[in-house]
């Protein structure tokens, strides 16, 4: 397929991990990138970025600053095409089907609350607003089966992610698990999302209907309601793309961040794993790096059609070299690598890319019970556009025993009824706790031992 140096092993390797795609049914396109990736990782590549390679990102324009004609706002947000990513499974917190349709307050999922989101958008502006998403093979089933009717439009309402085999980190073999097959496979990392679009045409259907902005971002993001203020500014600023980006505090030191490369001046994404050892102190750096990765990014469509056309859908994003095990659950299983590329990389790939920096309500995922905890609680409000607004200056910081309430089923068992925390500086249970009354909380809050709190 491709030019390359490889061993009589490792050529081995990349055949037997090829067809095992192509038996599977992957697309020409699918297995071009998978082979591009495999080709760095036995070649030694780490992906590393060094912090002499690049610059701090400055001046970046804050959203706060922006002042538009509201029917400016208005016509852009109604040329906008929404996607949310919705590959996972939130396995983390002990869910096995999309993360998208877990609760999150009010008896609503993220999927539900997107959903309203999204309609009174289409209010607002009088325009049909597309809500797509990007499902993985292991997403979809379930996702569409929940999808409200009145999202319905002419356009397809998801892409689906490739998916690749899971590599043996000694070998490089495509993995054999019979204890479940579907381990064998991984989704490639959002970075896919483009690929996906070339093989699948959605851009220029996109187009076709009329529609010139895209708005990608996470599925557990629900601070990522469609806004008008920043679709009319990026539509004025004729960029081709925009990843948001917020202020980076003590919380936010392992996520990706944003720099300026020195032997282009193009700014590049920098993860966590793409850092070397000697350089996480740098990484870390608050006052030198200060602007993380949101994951929630605005593309111009005719931009992103010409790159795609252009790179025949291989767009070379940096490689992301994820070691786990083949079951995540069995930390005594086969080591693998998942090859991966982040979609945020992509601003790297386009000679006009503007940051633009956000505030904290832009930025709400739910990565942990923590996080379900704080969204559930009476700190939080929905408005009238449905999004979620704090009722306190600051959001209390809410620290659960990952020992009984990690998994979403300890954590139902043991909230059956929700405290208030709002005047709260700190909510911590370092323990067993059952929560069945209506109580309040205020100031810092630890709670040790166990206990039962009923009405």
């Amino acid at each position: 397929m491709g030019t390359h140096t490889l061993s009589k092993q490792q050529q081995a390797a990349l055949d037997a991990n090829l067809e095992k795609m192509r038996a599977d049914g992957a697309r020409e396109t699918a297995m071009r990138v998978f082979e591009q990736y495999f080709v760095q990782v036995a070649n030694g590549a780490t992906g590393l970025i060094a912090e002499d390679e690049i610059e701090p990102l400055r001046d970046v324009e804050h959203v706060s600053d922006l002042d538009l004609d509201p029917e400016v706002s208005r016509e852009a947000l109604g040329r906008t095409v929404f996607l949310r990513l919705n590959g996972g499974l939130g396995t983390s917190m002990g869910l096995d089907r999309a993360k998208s349709l877990l609760t999150v307050r009010e008896g609503k999922s993220f999927l539900e609350i997107t959903t309203e989101q999204l309609l009174r958008a289409r209010e607002r502006t009088g325009a049909v607003i597309p809500l797509m998403f990007l499902n993985s093979f292991r997403t979809r089933e379930d996702t569409l089966a929940a999808m409200d009717s009145r999202l319905a439009t002419d356009l397809p309402v998801d892409v689906v992610q490739n998916r690749e085999p899971k590599i043996l980190e000694e070998s490089l073999e495509p993995i054999s698990w019979e204890a479940d097959p579907e381990l064998e496979w991984c989704p490639p990392g959002h970075g896919d999302l483009f690929t996906t679009f070339y093989e699948s045409g959605i851009v220029d259907r996109l187009l076709d209907a009329g529609y010139r902005y895209l708005n990608c971002a996470n599925s557990d993001n629900l601070g990522a309601y469609p806004s008008g203020a920043i679709a009319g500014w990026f539509a004025q600023s004729g960029a081709d793309f925009a990843p948001e980006v917020c202020r980076r505090t003590l919380a936010d030191v392992k996520g990706g961040h944003f720099a300026v490369r020195r032997s282009d001046g193009r700014i590049i994404l920098r993860d966590r794993a793409q850092t070397p050892i000697e350089d996480l102190e740098a990484f870390a750096d608050l006052d030198r790096h200060m602007y993380f990765n949101t994951n929630t990014m605005w593309f111009d469509l005719e931009a992103l059609r010409d790159l795609l056309r252009a790179t025949e859908g291989v767009v070379g994003l940096p490689l992301i070299r994820n070691k786990k095990t083949v079951d995540p659950t069995l930390a005594d299983s086969p080591r693998v690598i998942q090859i991966e590329s982040a979609m945020g990389a992509i601003v790297e790939k386009f000679a006009d890319s503007r940051p633009i920096v956000v505030d904290r309500d832009r930025f709400l995922p739910v990565k942990t019970t923590n996080d379900l905890a704080l969204l559930r609680s009476d700190a939080y409000e929905f408005d009238a556009d449905y999004r979620l607004v704090l009722t306190t200056d600051e959001a209390p910081v809410v620290r659960l025993d990952p020992q009984f309430y990690a998994y979403i089923a300890d954590f139902e068992r043991h909230f059956s009824r929700f405290p208030s925390i709002r005047e709260c500086e700190r909510f911590v249970v370092a323990g067993e706790w059952f929560f069945d009354a209506d109580v309040a909380f205020s100031g810092v809050v630890e709670l040790g031992g166990r206990g039962t709190l009923r009405s």
